[in-house]
């Protein structure tokens, strides 16, 4: 069982050693561990602010909107006028944000910080990138009665929960189409605002996309090996992670997806083994170092499949493919970040990132013992991870420019490794070949219309939440312009651009928790 669940793990790039009922621990630098605290965590309603003299971005149409005065009260906005004739205001504090331009804060949808027991500083990092919103990828019973109970971890500095699942669907609880339309049942009771798909078999699949539907929960995650993402994308599956991952939409793709169907080795996970304690306690004890990087773990023989997969790659299957994703409105959010951290681990920037600086040392010990195995992988594996890179940027770019539905998400926030950070898939999307108002819209109004939300965030306008990213440059010019981050506004709060940094310093002086 231990080898044929390693086995499948080269197909998969995040999320497998998330089993349920094993929330992870963090241990610093003393090795010390941080518990949570269960005081009702609550944040109080913000002043009024003005922003002046700024430009907006209209991240829908790309139109700019100068000179503009921003009034904040309460954490949302309450009214936007031209700066030569807004009235003066004694109770509205007034900051000068002329020349730069405001933009809709960012969105991170494809996030595990929640895992952390001490999550506050990896929060305050994403907030310091001009993330005002994340979705959770990742949940537990126990985070969603924190929740219910307002006594999840979430200070004014960090950024807005926005969604929250239950267990992560996987072996130990998705071993039947009986337990996981029982799984799926319990945690819509729980509130779970969507069921995460981990690691199951095909049938498993299929019956938890059916028992979803029936219940009106969306159903999301991995696309699983020997799954047709055709057929998934039919069936409602309601958002593809990672491209896939591995090799399920590359065989879709593929002139022989058939003769790759068949070799996809998806197992069968109902094993009474998954049923002793010992052994689920031994799978979740290894599956934390393999989820550093998987690829650094794969089995020879899936990613020989993935080569044969990207060696008969056929343009109109895939662009047949990409129709289907349209029609049936399947998003994706493509993670490339964790994608070329898994993948091109080997790449020198890694090993001298500034985030290493902000890691516990136990996390970067561990880091760096994956990437040497990852290092000795035979050349021909590397070499295939490398090409599946490349292609999987040109996947991206024909997803996008063919319809899909994309949003932006780092699959980080677990502080288990480099290079996973918005603002890095930011510039991996620009390799990819999008435009900057294309990714502005991913990180966006693409998330606020997924959430059904668009009344809320998205766009800068009356009556929207308070969160706010405002830039030294146009970022409609350039990627790297929303970088260049002035200040962020959260839930009505100002950061300057000083303030952000000190929070940055007190991050890193803490090694992964933001020190008191």
């Amino acid at each position: 069982m231990m080898s044929l669940l390693l086995g499948q793990v080269g197909g998969c790039p995040c999320c497998l050693a998330r089993m349920p009922h094993a929330a992870p621990t963090v241990k610093f630098s003393r090795g010390v561990s941080v518990a949570t605290s269960a005081a009702k965590v609550v944040i109080p309603p913000s002043g009024r602010i003005r922003l002046d003299g700024g430009t907006i971005v209209d991240p829908r149409t790309g139109e700019l909107t100068g000179g503009v005065s921003i009034l904040v009260e309460q954490g949302r906005i309450a009214s936007i006028d031209d700066s030569r004739a807004a009235q003066s205001d004694a109770a509205a504090r007034r900051i000068d944000v002329t020349g730069k331009f405001v933009v809709p804060g960012y969105n991170d949808m494809h996030s595990h910080v929640l895992e952390l027991e001490n999550p506050d500083g990896a929060l305050a990092l994403m907030l310091a990138e001009g993330v005002t919103g994340f979705r959770q990828m990742s949940g537990s019973v126990r985070l969603l009665e924190q929740r219910r109970s307002q006594t999840l971890p979430i200070s004014r500095l960090a950024p807005a929960l926005l969604e929250l699942p239950g267990d992560i669907l996987t072996p130990l609880n998705a071993t039947s189409a009986e337990a996981v339309a029982t799984e799926i049942a319990s945690q819509q009771r729980q509130g779970a605002d969507f069921v995460k798909a981990g690691m199951m078999g095909p049938e498993v699949f299929s019956a938890a996309l059916r028992e979803a539907k029936r219940l009106g929960i969306p159903l999301l995650g991995h696309l699983q090996e020997g799954v047709e993402a055709k057929q998934a994308a039919i069936d409602g599956f309601r958002s593809i992670e990672h491209l896939g991952p591995g090799a399920t939409i590359w065989a879709g793709c593929s002139s022989i997806e058939a003769d790759l169907m068949r070799s996809s080795g998806a197992p069968n996970f109902d094993s009474p083994l998954l049923r002793i304690s010992f052994v689920r306690s031994l799978l979740m004890r290894l599956f934390k170092t393999v989820l550093i990087n998987p690829a650094a773990f794969a089995a020879p023989a899936h990613v020989e499949r993935l080569q044969r997969a990207l060696d008969t790659y056929d343009e109109k299957k895939c662009q047949a493919l990409i129709g289907c994703f349209v029609a049936h409105d399947t998003w994706h959010v493509p993670t490339l970040v964790r994608l070329r951290s898994s993948q091109l681990a080997d790449a020198a920037e890694y090993q001298q990132s500034a985030y290493l600086d902000y890691m516990p040392a136990a996390s970067v010990k561990k880091w760096r013992k994956v990437t040497a195995r990852f290092k000795r992988l035979p050349r021909a594996m590397r070499d295939t991870y490398a090409q599946a890179y490349a292609r999987q940027l040109e996947l991206t770019r024909d997803l996008a420019n063919g319809g899909v539905r994309l949003m932006t998400g780092t699959d980080g926030g677990w502080l288990a490794g480099p290079g996973l950070t918005l603002q890095e898939e930011f510039a991996e999307l620009a390799s990819a070949g999008l435009s900057p108002l294309q990714i502005l819209r991913m990180t966006t109004v693409n998330a606020a219309e997924y959430l059904a939300r668009t009344q809320r965030m998205g766009t800068v306008e009356a009556g929207r939440d308070a969160d706010l990213v405002v830039l030294d440059a146009n970022p409609l010019l350039h990627v790297d312009n929303l970088s260049r981050i002035a200040a962020v506004v959260r839930a009505g709060f100002h950061y300057s651009r000083d303030d952000l940094d000190r929070l940055r310093s007190r991050v890193a002086a803490g090694r992964g928790f933001l020190s008191s």
